[in-house]
Order: C-alpha cells, then structure tokens, then sequence
C-alpha cells in the first residue's frame, strides 16, 4: 500500500460544516463505524495497464489469513470489502492502479491496531499499511476524514485524477468499492480539497458521508 496516497473507504456520517466543507449527512460521529479499519494489500508490483488480470483477483486468501493475523493478536475481524485503487505515481509520471482490500477490526486499542499493521505490511512486503480508528469529531486525536459517495466507476475515477493536478499531487489518488462507491482518506487539512475532487466526481455532496478519526501509515 502507497504511503500517503489516500485510500478511499467506507465511512459513517457527521457534519462537515464547521469545517467549512458543505453539507454532508449528519448524525453520530462513530455511528455505524467499526473501532477501526486496515487497508492493505498482498500486490507488490507497479500495475499501469487497467487491463491487467491481477487488477480481477478477489483476494480470497489474502482476506482470511489477515483474517487470522487480526485473531491471533487478540482482536475481532468483522467485514472485508475488495477495493480497487487508482493512484498518481510521481516517479512513473502515471497513474496506477491496484486491488486492495478493507477490513473492519472491533475489540482492538491503538497499540494492538498499530502492531497488526506492522505484521501484515511485514509478511505482506508492503511499504505501509493504511489504519483508520473511527473518533468523535471534536476528538483531540482526530487527524482524519474518511468520504464514501456513490455513483463512482475505477475508470471515473483515473480520469478525474489525471484532469486534476491539485488532487493528484495532494491526496495521491482513491479507490471504489465493487458497487460503485468512492472511498478516501484523507488528513483534515485537505478536506476542502477532497470536497472539490467529489465533486468533480459528478457525485453530489449532500449524497456523501463523512466521519472523523486518526489515519496511520504502518510501514
């Protein structure tokens, strides 16, 4: 998983007026959101071609032996969901693309996230592992946003990142759920800028959901 490139995930919903970033739904800040989430991924390589097999594997494996890496260390794996990335390289000056998966974790604190993370981008030979643990908005350890909004395709998606240097350069790229949602993270700080690059998705931003916590990179 690319450092800093913005995994697009699931999210739950809370108001981003404050925050000078529109109207997104409202209600709990951890409403329906697990005690945390990992992103990672068994691929190794640099895959441009949106063609490749690769980008069509569902993960099954990869899934239950994070699966049992999340057990085994004293906490609770609940849902999975595939993941396909689109994310601006800046050393191949093109965007890549990749298949990843999300995984809610519950029963687990910082610590305990933070080492499962560290195994997985271990075995996995990965340069970081993407964790998000869901925290009230006013949270003074909340670093994050989380967006999810419907209506987005991979290929909308590398389209609209190539047309935008302002996201390329700043957020590094998304991904989409299998059913068409857009999912990012993305720090606090580059929210108006995530706002912008939904919108020019298509996607209206009354549809989107947001939720707030703290993002690590895990290498």
């Amino acid at each position: 998983m690319k450092r800093r490139l913005s995994i697009l995930v699931a999210v739950g919903v809370v108001t981003l007026g404050a925050a000078g970033a529109g109207n997104a739904q409202a209600g709990p800040a951890t409403h329906g959101c697990p005690t945390a989430e990992i992103f990672a991924t068994d691929n190794t390589a640099i895959i441009t071609d949106p063609a490749d097999p690769r980008l069509k594997t569902r993960l099954t494996r990869f899934e239950h032996d994070v699966r049992r890496i999340i057990h085994a260390h004293g906490a609770r794996p609940d849902a999975s969901k595939l993941l396909d990335g689109v994310f601006w390289s800046g050393d191949l000056k093109q965007a890549t693309y990749e298949r990843s998966r999300e995984f809610d974790v519950n029963r687990v604190d910082p610590e305990g996230l933070h080492h499962i993370a560290a195994v997985i981008a271990k075995q996995y030979h990965q340069e970081s592992v993407l964790t998000f643990r869901c925290l009230a908005r006013n949270s003074p350890e909340a670093d994050a946003v989380e967006i999810q909004a419907p209506g987005v395709s991979a290929t909308k998606l590398h389209d609209a990142l190539l047309a935008n240097p302002a996201a390329r350069d700043g957020l590094g790229g998304g991904s989409v759920t299998l059913d068409g949602r857009l999912v990012l993270v993305a720090p606090i700080a580059d929210l108006p800028l995530a706002q912008k690059f939904t919108n020019a998705l298509g996607v209206d931003w009354k549809t989107a959901q947001v939720r707030y916590g703290d993002e690590e990179f895990v290498s």
